[in-house]
């Protein structure tokens, strides 16, 4: 009765002993393996087998690579403070399983102090600006630092990004301010060049006009004296004299200019002399003046000539 009892209990025990022995490692997975709290073997992925009771699996290394995200917050050069996310891509060294394992307790904290040290001795060196440029230099300096410490402990550092710049909100508004305030000085020095091309074109545009306007009636007074020396041509050959074909123009031309002022509407009340002797009080006030202006053009170059005569009347007596 009790072989009945126990030889059942024993069969399951040897079951539970013999599949003890027996464990599974994932894939980019490695397992330590102590003997009676001695490191004993590593083993890698896939169906292994061990001593059932002696031993133990002590336990499991990641071998993907991993990313360790640390917030660092300092000051720069020029007294602003700045929260910089260093993100730190990391895997274990396959062959250094046993210094992974051993030799740090905590991995992560291990990264974090040295990324600490490594920031808070860089960006105090630099200013807000230099920082925002430079951050690629700030992620090869922990890159570095990381991979000297890092792999006597059989860790490979793969790549360090800063990946966040946060400088306090205050500086971040005064940036913004700065920012902003850099864009409507370029928008107003714009704006002042579009005003500028448009006036200077608008003068040129005037100037053209009046080129324009002037050559037009420049040549609208030569056709008009053109056709009043053909006018006088015509006359002279009919047996009309000069001033006689002057004063019939000039007494056309009157009636014509008051024929024109009276078929405007919208004209206003103007007072001219309209006796049929107006034409010719014009023309002869006209011949008149012209008369003047001749004799005193004449006298002026008679008085010229006789002070040039003087002179040199007085300077024949000084040589001689």
């Amino acid at each position: 009765m009790l072989n009945l009892i126990l030889l059942p209990l024993l069969g399951i025990i040897s079951l539970i002993v013999i599949f003890s022995g027996i464990f599974i490692v994932k894939q980019q997975t490695s397992a330590v393996i102590e003997r009676f709290g001695k490191f004993t073997s590593i083993r890698s992925s896939g169906l292994q087998l061990k001593f059932p009771v002696i031993d133990q699996v002590a336990g499991r290394i990641n071998l993907k690579v991993q990313q360790l995200d640390v917030l660092v917050e300092t000051k720069t050069k020029d007294n602003v403070f700045v929260k910089l996310k260093i993100s730190v891509q990391f895997q274990v060294i396959k062959n250094n399983v046993y210094d992974a394992f051993y030799r740090l307790e905590s991995p992560h904290d291990q990264i974090t102090a040295y990324v600490f040290d490594v920031v808070r001795a860089e960006v105090p060196k630099m200013k807000l600006d230099d920082v925002f440029e430079r951050k690629d230099d700030i992620a090869i300096a922990v890159n570095r630092e990381l991979n000297e410490a890092m792999e006597d402990y059989g860790y490979d550092i793969i790549k360090t990004l800063v990946t966040d710049i946060d400088p306090d909100v205050q500086v971040k508004a005064a940036m913004n301010r700065i920012n902003a305030a850099e864009r409507e000085k370029v928008a107003a020095e714009y704006d002042a060049e579009a005003d500028r091309i448009k006036i200077v074109a608008k003068a040129r545009a005037e100037a053209e006009s009046k080129r324009l306007q002037g050559q037009g009636i420049a040549d609208q007074r030569r056709e008009i004296a053109r056709g009043l020396e053909e006018s006088v041509d015509v006359l002279n050959n009919v047996g009309i004299n000069s001033q006689e074909a002057s004063a019939l123009i000039v007494v056309t031309q009157h009636y014509d200019t008051l024929q024109a002022i009276g078929e405007e509407t919208n004209t206003n009340l103007i007072l001219l002399p309209n006796s049929p002797q107006a034409g010719s009080d014009m023309l002869n006030n006209m011949v008149a003046s012209f008369t003047a202006s001749n004799q005193i053009g004449e006298a002026m170059k008679e008085q010229n000539r006789k002070q040039t005569d003087k002179g040199k009347k007085k300077r024949n007596n000084g040589d001689s």
